[in-house]
């Protein structure tokens, strides 16, 4: 998610602080790894002196939860959205995959941390995480089951597994898509769709 979008509520100065401090541990989490990151890599690249980082943000790990929640609650609003405004379950799927892939692609960096660091977090703070990532996932299957009972198509494999299969596809890409290439995020997305799609009749 770049800075701006993870921007909390409200427009006062500590708000754009925080939003200053969380794109830094971003950036400091993506290049260096959750645990080799340190508070005080974060407030130099931000110009702050450990303690005022403190004011803001207890620990790193305070930092790596909000990171999670701000990556999944977005997921779930956009494929909400996307369903809510499709014509049809086809569509819905489609968009969903298009979506994820483009969204994959476009924020590599918070990718990178919510697949590789989730080991990081303790047991406590993990069960609400998942909680929201089963809710996007429900949200994926309800639309990928609704176009199944349309088409009358059955599946070689259970629905939920092959949901497991496209998020699985859209996710991997923040191992290996290149801004440089000659797809945009949602060219590729669209591919992607093109491929997986068929399945579902």
């Amino acid at each position: 998610m770049a800075a701006r979008e993870m921007r909390p509520s409200g427009g006062s100065r500590a708000d754009e602080q925080r939003r200053r401090i969380l794109a830094a541990a971003v950036e400091v989490f993506s290049r260096r790894g959750y645990r080799a990151a340190s508070m005080n890599d974060i407030a130099d690249g931000v110009g702050l002196s450990k303690p005022s980082l403190y004011h803001y943000w207890r620990t790193k790990q305070d930092l790596l939860v909000v990171v999670y929640e701000e990556v999944l609650d977005e997921s779930l609003r956009g494929a909400r959205a996307i369903v809510a405004a499709a014509p049809n379950p086809r569509e819905a799927v489609r968009g969903l995959i298009v979506e994820r892939v483009a969204y994959t692609c476009a924020h590599q960096d918070l990718l990178k941390i919510c697949f590789e660091e989730e080991s990081e977090l303790p047991p406590d703070l993990a069960a609400p995480i998942l909680e929201r990532r089963r809710a996007f996932e429900a949200v994926v299957l309800e639309a990928v089951e609704a176009q199944l009972a349309v088409s009358g198509r059955e599946l070689p494999m259970a629905p939920k597994t092959f949901v497991n299969t496209c998020l699985g596809a859209a996710n991997w890409v923040y191992k290996w898509y290149d801004p440089a290439g000659p797809l945009s995020p949602r060219e590729l997305g669209e591919q992607v769709a093109a491929v997986l799609l068929p399945a579902l009749g």
